[in-house]
């Protein structure tokens, strides 16, 4: 579908390559196994996808900022379930939450087979919001780094997605040119519609293969982008 131009192609990392909530998950369960048996990962972790999801969007548009999401995320999280949590202990638990975070390496499905894939016949490349520091350990503790070319964090851009300069940055690194790239990741606002306004044709990844707003091809699994790329 898109062989013929394409060169580059550019991944977020996570909720596309490296399954942040279950990775998660594994960091909460560590820390409260440690230090709040009474709380259970897995009930904890749902309240806290969907709200650090939303805390997520308002730092892509800069609407909080790096300090306020970490707190923000754990706060809104434990005020849900009604558990009373001091800001000292957030904030230990942010830090210890960072450390533990990038020592689970667990991959969506598909994900090292479609990159050996792809790493044969393009360039490729990722581009992310997230920290540098901790996005730099998923990539090498999960064992995907070899398969990069070059990899763009908002921190070395100076914004983040859906902002067109680090789309811009993403390319100047690369040495790519927007009409022979791809751009691939879950997120509507920050991977699509952000590639989209700059000029870059995306590919939703949608594992639970939500309504789409927009008219682009979209996967549900990984190994559907051998189909088309």
């Amino acid at each position: 579908m898109f062989q013929d131009k394409i060169t580059d192609v550019f991944f977020d990392l996570d909720h596309t390559l490296w399954d942040f909530d279950k990775n998660s998950e594994l960091a909460f369960d560590k820390i409260f196994k440690e230090q709040y048996p009474k709380i259970e990962a897995k009930s904890f972790v749902e309240v806290y996808a969907p709200i650090n999801q939303a805390c997520w969007k308002l730092y892509q548009f800069d609407k909080i900022t790096h300090e306020e999401l970490r707190y923000k995320r754990l706060k809104d999280s434990f005020d849900c379930l009604n558990y009373s949590i001091s800001d000292a202990e957030i904030d230990q638990m942010s830090k210890d939450y960072i450390a533990y975070l990038p020592e689970n390496n667990i991959l969506f499905d598909g994900a090292k087979e479609v990159l050996e894939y792809l790493n044969s016949k393009y360039k490729l490349h990722v581009i992310t919001n997230g920290f540098a520091e901790v996005q730099y350990k998923k990539i090498n503790n999960s064992g995907i780094s070899d398969y990069f070319a070059t990899i763009t964090n908002s921190e070395m851009a100076g914004v983040k997605k859906p902002n067109p300069k680090i789309y811009q940055h993403a390319l100047d690194l690369a040495k790519a040119q927007k009409h022979n790239a791809i751009m691939i990741g879950d997120c509507i606002d920050a991977d699509v519609k952000g590639a989209l306004d700059f000029g870059i044709s995306p590919i939703f990844f949608n594992p639970d293969k939500k309504e789409v707003p927009l008219a682009v091809t979209s996967v549900a699994h990984l190994s559907e982008l051998k189909n088309l790329l």
